[in-house]
């Protein structure tokens, strides 16, 4: 298992990617976990809100296992992209998801945190979009990111790659995070007292307010979304390009 869940009591439920040695990277196996730990809440009326988090305090998630190979139709209309399906909205899940973040959150963890109600940092937590730096098209993760962040912050992240890191306190003063951590202070509690007083409001009223929230941004979302793999199929380099740019990369980059 990849993938560890525990319910405390009160209803809180933790979510936690269970791979540190790879920096909480997804493979198809933890895709698929996470897509059957929402699928099982939906049926489970033990648990009322959620918090999501990555197992040891150096990522929250690196996005997806560069290790992963996903065979592609030859057609430039669509991508396969085993990450569409690892986030709770994706899986039709409306009880509140806290995401709380330790360390580096770049790439496809968007994915996971563009559904998350909302966002606690670590004071060391970082957030960064690779892409454009080993010549892939940043299109689910910028559009998710977009539903959260101003339009040019969003942009110089996505243009910007692995140049540059935002830090925990700057995502808080652009949006994307709600609360830091003090130094040393574990997210994760902070994230399940926020969880824990959401859970013990009328669940029924807790869900449909989740649900009016991305009302009013789904119609933009869905619409962005549309574009991603046509985006990604003819702005992608070729996996062996993307590869040797990966193996070249330097570990210069600096903090804002």
């Amino acid at each position: 298992m990849t993938v560890r869940t525990r319910v405390e009591d009160g209803g809180v439920a933790v979510v936690t990617l269970d791979r540190p040695e790879r920096h909480n990277a997804i493979d198809l196996e933890t895709a698929d976990e996470l897509a059957a730990v929402w699928r099982g809440f939906r049926m489970d009326e033990s648990v009322r809100a959620v918090v999501l988090t990555g197992a040891g305090d150096r990522a929250f998630c690196t996005g997806i296992d560069r290790a992963v190979r996903v065979a592609q139709p030859p057609s430039p209309y669509s991508v396969d992209d085993p990450l569409l399906t690892i986030g709770p909205k994706a899986n039709d899940l409306w009880k509140p998801v806290v995401a709380a973040v330790g360390g580096m959150a770049c790439g496809g963890a968007f994915y996971l945190l563009g559904e998350a109600e909302f966002i606690v940092a670590a004071e060391h937590a970082t957030f960064f979009d690779p892409h454009t730096s080993y010549g892939m098209v940043s299109a689910y993760e910028a559009v998710y990111m977009a539903q959260r962040m101003p339009m040019g912050e969003v942009a110089r992240m996505a243009l910007m790659g692995t140049a540059e890191r935002l830090t925990a306190r700057r995502a808080y003063e652009i949006g994307l995070v709600s609360e830091v951590t003090e130094a040393g202070a574990d997210p994760v509690a902070a994230a399940l007292r926020a969880a824990a007083v959401i859970a013990s409001y009328p669940t029924a009223a807790v869900q449909g307010t989740v649900r009016a929230v991305w009302a009013a941004k789904e119609a933009a979302l869905a619409q962005a979304l549309a574009h991603a793999p046509q985006l990604i199929a003819l702005g992608n380099l070729p996996p062996e390009r993307q590869a040797g740019l990966f193996a070249a990369r330097t570990p210069g980059f600096r903090t804002r």
